[in-house]
Parts: structure tokens; C-alpha cells; sequence
């Protein structure tokens, strides 16, 4: 079955076999899974998508053409409902909002090279939180497409098609995020080097007149 492309394995699981179907499973369950959970920040509700749009892929199997990439119909179907989600929690958060004020943020996400050390240290485990709440500030668009690129793995041509603009349109949100990235995190490397100012009363030194 590894040997097999993904149009040659949706046309077994359209002839009835299941193992072929597993195998779509296991190619893409975990790229997924990374990119949803950078998108909506819950893990759980991640593992909830991710099952969901294999589901939905299973259900529509009779109307899948060949001819037509099968990672660009997943994809698609996993970024419509994350964006789903958005939506649901955003309600969610609206009325528990009315209910008792102010909950504080949702943890979502609205929605080549910053600096190749600012973005493999963004990338590693103890940082993505950090990395979702940068991508929050970001336009949903370019957000998107950098989570498509390096939580999703895709090649610009697949983001393109996912997110229905031209490759040079795909090239161009990447970079453009990756840019807005860039300026957040020497904000934030400013801010975090500049100087605690003096305590009222105190010179700036520390030492004490020996007579």
C-alpha cells in the first residue's frame, strides 16, 4: 500500500477495500493534526476535526475524481472545518461574554525566512503556544498559509489550490506572514533587553561609601 499513490488508493477504498483508506489515515494524520491544532489551539477539538474530515472524505468516496489531487480535497475539507470551529467557539465565547463578562481570549486563531533561528526556535515544542498567539495577530489569510506550510508541510502549489489563489498569491501570504512574524518578534526581543527602570530614590548604584 506505501507504494501506491493517493488517486490509486481512493480508487480501492471506492471498490470497497478498507485498508486502502488506513493508509490515508497514517499519510496524513499527523500533519494534520499539527496544523489544526495551531489553528484552533485545543488539542482535543483538534483530535475532533482531524477524525471529522476523515469521515467526510470516507462518506463522499464515490464522488472522488482521479484526475483531481486527493491532498488538496482533504485539505480543503480539514481548513473549512477548522474554520467552522472558529465560528462555533467564537459564539461560544459571546454568550459565556453576556453571561459573565469578559473570558479573556479564546486561544484561536483569526483567520521564506524570518529569520531561520527566530523561526526554528518559534517551532520547537516549549514554544508553540507562543507561536499561536503570534499567529493570532496575524491577517486569518497569511495566518493560514504559514500553518499550511510548516504545520501542514504542503508545497506552495497545494496551498494554492487549498486556498483557491494563484501559487505566486500562496508564495506571496507566506511571505508576508513570515515578515509580520519577523517585526512581532524583534518587538518583542526590544521590549524584553530594554532596561528595568530605577526604583524611586535609588541612583542606579548599588554600592554603599566606605569611610
Amino acid at each position: 500500500m506505501a507504494s501506491r499513490t493517493d488517486a490509486e488508493l481512493m480508487q480501492l477504498v471506492q471498490a470497497g477495500e478498507r485498508a486502502p483508506f488506513e493508509e490515508l489515515v497514517h499519510r496524513y494524520r499527523g500533519p494534520l493534526l499539527r496544523f489544526v491544532r495551531s489553528k484552533i489551539g485545543d488539542a482535543g477539538r483538534a483530535e475532533d476535526v482531524v477524525q471529522e474530515a476523515f469521515l467526510a472524505v470516507y462518506a463522499a468516496r464515490a464522488s472522488y475524481k482521479p484526475q483531481f489531487a486527493f491532498r488538496t480535497w482533504l485539505w480543503t475539507i480539514v481548513l473549512n472545518l477548522c474554520r467552522r470551529q472558529w465560528r462555533a467557539r467564537q459564539r461560544e465565547q459571546e454568550k459565556l461574554s453576556q453571561l459573565h463578562g469578559p473570558t479573556g481570549s479564546a486561544g484561536l486563531c483569526r483567520g521564506d525566512d524570518c529569520g531561520p533561528s527566530g523561526l526554528d526556535r518559534l517551532l520547537q515544542d516549549e514554544q508553540r503556544q507562543r507561536l499561536r498567539e503570534l499567529l493570532e495577530e496575524l491577517p486569518e489569510a497569511e495566518a493560514d498559509a504559514l500553518r499550511l506550510r510548516f504545520f501542514g508541510e504542503l508545497p506552495f502549489d497545494a496551498i494554492a489550490e487549498t486556498m483557491n489563489s494563484s501559487v505566486s498569491g500562496a508564495k506571496q501570504r507566506v511571505r508576508r506572514g513570515l515578515e509580520r512574524l519577523a517585526d512581532r518578534l524583534r518587538q518583542i526581543d526590544r521590549r524584553e533587553s530594554m532596561p528595568s527602570p530605577a526604583l524611586p530614590g535609588h541612583s542606579g548604584d548599588d554600592h554603599d561609601d566606605v569611610r
